[in-house]
């Protein structure tokens, strides 16, 4: 299985237009950190989690030219605003796009994008083939995938492991029962937005103090705000065994 991370920055906390702090005046390129998102290969399958506002420079980037499911983790707009251009690949493989979330995620697609819905819409427009999920596991392609339900403030959100990797966005609590499904993680993905406490998603300490909990052979941290700082210092105070993740990273699981 092959991992890349198509993004992993969010809108939270995000500077004004012409910003010249340290991270976004930086040219290291791991501190340009577009919206989270994940694209998976396994076994000829083509997956991705989530579909940010940045989701078509992301794939014209890592010049995907294949997508066989989009899974979504809940229904944010910087999570979503980019499904839209899914019609690419309903021309290039003349396929309705398989499309995986929960009943609220979905009902908000169905608003957003109602017009892919409606009855003889014209040719062009994206075509979704919605499917809803709760938190049994499920498969694609014959693969199965284990939901991670998370709390982000008051909003459940779906995680997902996917053999022995786990990936987890957009959260600030995870429940007993989840951390049941997170054992034996060999590699986890788990957010942290800045340094400082927020009410929705994890800082950074804590998400350390929860990579540890969890015990993966690697973590690496993601949906990383500007204010997180510089990609190259941050890491330098990290344990062995956790990193920053950046876009564009690939690993091979």
């Amino acid at each position: 299985m092959r991992v890349t991370f198509l993004g992993t920055g969010t809108s939270q906390g995000v500077p004004v237009i012409g910003c010249t702090c340290e991270v976004c005046s930086s040219l290291d390129y791991r501190d340009k950190r577009l919206r989270t998102a994940l694209h998976i290969q396994l076994d000829g399958q083509s997956w991705v989690i989530d579909t940010g506002p940045d989701f078509r420079q992301q794939m014209l980037r890592e010049h995907i030219d294949r997508l066989d499911a989009v899974i979504f983790t809940h229904a944010h707009r910087d999570h979503t605003a980019g499904l839209d251009d899914v019609r690419a690949y309903n021309f290039w493989q003349q396929i309705d796009m398989p499309i995986y979330g929960t009943k609220p995620t979905l009902d908000q697609l169905r608003v957003e994008y109602a017009y892919a819905f409606e009855k003889n819409a014209p040719l062009g427009l994206p075509r979704l083939d919605l499917r809803e999920i709760d938190a049994t596991p499920f498969t694609i392609g014959g693969f199965e995938i284990i939901p991670l339900p998370v709390m982000h403030l008051r909003m459940p959100v779906f995680g997902y492991r996917f053999g022995n990797f786990s990936y987890i966005t957009d959260a600030n609590f995870i429940p007993d029962e989840t951390l049941e499904r997170l054992k034996g993680t060999e590699t986890l993905v788990l957010n942290a937005l800045q340094h400082e406490p927020h009410v929705s998603h994890f800082n950074l300490e804590q998400a350390l103090i929860k990579a540890k909990e969890i015990n993966a052979r690697k973590t690496y941290l993601i949906h990383m705000s500007h204010r997180m700082g510089l990609h190259a210092a941050i890491e330098k105070t990290l344990p062995d065994n956790v990193s920053l993740a950046y876009d564009g990273l690939q690993l091979d699981l």
